[in-house]
């Protein structure tokens, strides 16, 4: 199954991350190593979110990423959520439908 990890940021998100990117992209790719996290990047335009994508047997998997995120745990992240995302288009689809 596939999940979104939802992040809002905080205001001063942009100024602070430097000090915590290194520890948070570390921890990223070990996600990704492990097969779990699939694509993962900020939003734009405005920098007001980021969002993960994870492929799981269930939502606990990126749950837990943001429970231990340093983004998450130094308040850089102002609030996220998890959200079960039904794909069915695409080489990585997790129920293809073909018509």
């Amino acid at each position: 199954m596939h999940y979104l990890l939802l992040y809002e940021v905080a205001p001063d998100y942009l100024e602070r991350r430097c000090e915590f990117r290194g520890e948070h992209l570390s921890m990223a790719w070990e996600s990704a190593q492990r097969g779990e996290l699939i694509l993962g990047g900020a939003l734009t335009d405005p920098a007001d979110g980021a969002v993960l994508l994870f492929k799981a047997d269930s939502p606990e998997v990126p749950a837990a990423f943001a429970k231990a995120d340093p983004y998450v745990l130094n308040g850089l992240v102002a609030k996220w959520t998890v959200r079960t995302w039904h794909t069915v288009v695409g080489e990585q689809a997790h129920a293809p439908v073909h018509l």
